[in-house]
């Protein structure tokens, strides 16, 4: 498999899909025809973010096309080169990945060597479920489990920073929570400006970093430019 998975789309200051256009570009290689997924939009709705997406497609000579305009989705999947997956609610994507048949239909090809893009919710339903998302669940599920194109769970736009005067958990204990209740998992936090690009066993993180969580043992922070196993045991 070939995947790139982003913690963000766009960093403060900079225009949408800034930071990410060349990683995209070199990711893809020469012209292909990209089947977007649009339907994590929340407050943005889905009409307007694919146009946004398309004025900003990854790189030079690729066509991005939506696949909310398909009337047979996973029929026009089968055209594409690449599948690209916008961010927005985990929980409304996901429910509309199983509601339209693409949860399988886009595993399926995956695994059988098509490139994935995806940023933030995007990144969620690559990992084995979407039980670490900050995303409010707007919507209601069939279940829980993502695609699992890799082993590990991912929280993006993850930050240690606590808001002063704020009682609430931190990021660090939410992750805590869960891996108390699901103790063999591996936890990405992706901080922003961060990817992760996994080509089979290997896995390459990219940009500002992350830091991985494991129940029973301390954190690790992993540098831009390290080189790890997907199953990230060894890190």
């Amino acid at each position: 498999m070939n995947l790139l998975l982003l913690s963000n789309s766009t960093l403060p200051g900079e225009a949408y899909l800034g930071w990410c256009r060349e990683h995209f570009a070199r990711f893809l290689g020469p012209s292909k025809r990209i089947a977007f997924v649009p339907f994590a939009a929340g407050t943005t709705r889905i009409d307007a973010y694919t146009p946004r997406t398309q004025a900003r497609s990854p790189g030079v000579g690729h066509e991005l096309f939506s696949l909310h305009t398909e009337q047979d989705k996973v029929k026009a999947l089968a055209t594409a080169q690449a599948v690209l997956i916008g961010g927005g609610n985990s929980f409304q994507l996901l429910r509309m990945l199983y509601g339209t048949e693409l949860m399988r239909a886009i595993r399926v090809r995956v695994m059988g060597g098509l490139p994935y893009m995806g940023w933030s919710a995007g990144s969620n339903v690559a990992c084995p479920t979407i039980m670490t998302t900050n995303d409010m669940p707007i919507t209601e599920v069939p279940t829980l489990r993502a695609m699992g194109l890799v082993p590990f769970q991912i929280n993006p736009h993850y930050t240690e920073a606590t808001i002063p005067g704020q009682g609430g958990e931190s990021r660090d204990q939410r992750i805590a929570e869960f891996l108390e209740v699901n103790r063999k998992a591996v936890v990405a936090g992706l901080r922003e400006g961060t990817l992760l690009h996994v080509e089979g066993e290997k896995l390459t993180v990219e940009g500002r970093g992350m830091r991985v969580f494991r129940h029973g043992r301390e954190a690790k922070d992993i540098a831009g430019g390290v080189e790890l196993r997907t199953s990230l045991m060894d890190a």
